[in-house]
């Protein structure tokens, strides 16, 4: 089985944190193929940059030549999965809401802890588009910037440990997701803190894609995510005709 995992912004290092967590959470057999778009932000943090990020997650999968059973997309709230359903017929998992469903399976209710607060609505909108909200506690902001997971991290695991916290103990919340694809490997330490299990979206993503495919299970092509009717797009890529 082969897995493409799609980080959503640019940043090369975190795509390769995010490949590392997907690998340690597949099966023996699951090949993890991690792909960086080809242009787009360096972090992806806002709704211009979410959109251009779901354009550069379609083209970087439709340019992958070789064979793949499913596709993770590894950003947390943003815009794309539903593009990816009509271009693919093999299941399309986007880590908010696989870590969302996961969550639900552990407690009455999940808080999400997430990087800056502007990502928040778009997280809430994502996750009451996926009929995910109705159990979510909070959403809470840790006020990190994406690129700081990375180049600060111990203030960052700090600051997202506080904010899990706070959601176990104000919000009431019984289970913690992280937020961001590039939390990665946070979840132990956030258990350490709350007492509460922490479901990371990645490790989730792959598991359930996973699953979808063993059961020999694809995306409905019968109206919602039905292939693009063929058409020409100007100058998108120029020349090409989809479908």
């Amino acid at each position: 089985m082969r897995l493409l995992v799609v980080n959503v912004n640019t940043t090369e290092s975190m795509t390769r944190s995010i490949g590392a967590q997907a690998m340690a959470a597949a099966a023996p057999g699951t090949e993890i193929v991690p792909l960086t778009p080809a242009f787009g932000a360096e972090s992806v943090e806002g709704n211009y940059e979410s959109h251009l990020a779901a354009i550069a997650v379609m083209e970087a999968v439709r340019a992958y030549s070789g064979p793949y059973d499913a596709v993770i997309q590894a950003g947390y709230g943003e815009h794309g999965r539903e593009g990816l359903q009509e271009l693919l017929d093999v299941p399309v998992v986007d880590i908010t809401e696989a870590a969302a469903s996961t969550a639900q399976f552990l407690g009455r209710s999940y808080s999400v802890v997430t990087t800056l607060d502007r990502a928040v609505p778009l997280i809430e909108d994502r996750l009451a588009l996926a009929g995910l909200s109705a159990r979510c506690a909070s959403v809470r902001a840790s006020g990190v910037a994406v690129l700081d997971l990375e180049s600060d991290a111990d203030a960052a695991v700090e600051a997202i440990v506080a904010e899990a916290v706070a959601a176990v103990e104000v919000d009431r919340a019984e289970v913690i997701c992280l937020g961001c694809g590039g939390m990665a490997g946070l979840t132990e330490r956030v258990v350490a803190r709350t007492g509460v299990p922490v479901v990371d979206g990645v490790a989730a993503a792959v598991t359930i894609a996973e699953a979808l495919v063993r059961l020999g299970l694809r995306t409905s092509k019968v109206r919602t995510f039905a292939a693009p009717r063929a058409k020409r797009f100007a100058a998108w890529p120029p020349g090409v005709v989809v479908g």
